[in-house]
């Protein structure tokens, strides 16, 4: 497989960096080609504005973006990474999970790269049929919390529900296949012996990425959804509110 790994933390020997190196060469010992965008190491511009266009503006930035792509008039670090996205069949995201969401220059790569007319637009299929399916996706992430206050009943809430808007707003409204997460949690008082047992379950789970299942979420055509794209009556009735209605 071409892997592409999307890596968000400004500390190289961060948990987060050293699961991206183990991610690197397991993959590779694999026989697959990764290319890794390391975005704090590329001073990744994080704020998506008509800069990036090439002097094309109007009251549509979405369209606008779309105007950039298809004439190919987009800043050079964005097609660039278009195009690693076009070659991968596997993206890894990479980051710590940062006030219950991603950091902001990995939010600004999402930004400024899935950009109208390549990532999404008009009468383009969504939810499991976008421009990247047949892609996989993956989210790796670290928090300082105990995984128990990551749940249904803890504190922080269900990771599942945290993870949701990128999981399923941007990686499976796109297209990708999206598997489930792999979460190291309690970051901040990692020993030694706790990273060898996260870097080997974290060995296991990139050997099986191939053909491990995917997050079984509703696709949009699927007919589960109204005209109105409203589930319909008898579908998630006895799911728990909030993501776990838009899984099968």
């Amino acid at each position: 497989m071409n892997v592409l790994i999307v890596h968000a933390h400004p500390d190289p020997n961060s948990l987060t960096g050293s699961l991206k190196d183990v991610a690197v060469r397991t993959l590779r010992d694999q026989g697959h080609e990764v290319v890794v965008s390391d975005l704090y190491a590329m001073k990744w511009k994080s704020e998506a504005d008509y800069g990036d266009f090439d002097g094309i503006t109007g009251p549509d930035f979405m369209r606008a973006s779309g105007a950039a792509y298809t004439s190919d008039r987009l800043g050079a670090d964005i097609r660039a990474e278009q195009r690693k996205l076009r070659d991968a069949d596997l993206v890894i995201l990479h980051y710590p999970l940062w006030w219950f969401t991603m950091p902001a220059i990995l939010k600004g790569w999402i930004d400024r790269v899935f950009t109208f007319d390549f990532a999404y637009g008009p009468g383009v299929p969504r939810y499991g049929a976008g421009p990247f399916a047949g892609k996989r996706a993956m989210v790796v992430t670290t928090t300082g919390g105990r995984g128990s206050n990551y749940t249904g009943r803890g504190v922080n809430g269900s990771i599942g529900d945290l993870l949701f808007p990128l999981n399923h707003g941007v990686l499976w409204f796109t297209g990708f296949d999206v598997l489930e997460p792999f979460v190291a949690h309690r970051a901040v008082d990692l020993t030694g012996e706790r990273f060898a047992e996260l870097a080997d379950a974290y060995r296991d789970r990139l050997t099986g990425l191939a053909t491990a299942e995917p997050i079984p979420y509703r696709p949009e055509r699927g007919g589960d959804y109204d005209d109105t794209l409203q589930l319909k009556p008898g579908h998630g009735a006895d799911a728990a509110p909030g993501f776990g209605l838009h899984t099968r």
